[in-house]
């Protein structure tokens, strides 16, 4: 992902409120979980999907971390 991207994607997580951000969450993580299953049974074309969804995944639950401590 380009820099543009990932402010892009932050900003974006920054806007969702909790209950969307764990929706986003458990979406990524089916995801990874699809991929990794047809990693498992088929051939997948890009490897590095894996290494960009757990990304995805970290800087969402770190937003999500973050707001939970902020509160308290």
């Amino acid at each position: 992902m380009t820099n543009m991207k990932v402010t892009k994607e932050r900003e974006d997580l920054k806007n969702m409120d909790p209950a969307e951000l764990n929706k986003k969450i458990n979406a990524l993580r089916r995801e990874l979980f699809s991929l990794r299953l047809n990693a498992a049974t088929a051939h997948v074309k890009d490897y590095s999907q894996f290494g960009k969804l757990r990304r995805q995944i970290a800087r969402a639950v770190t937003e999500l971390t973050s707001r939970s401590k902020a509160q308290s």
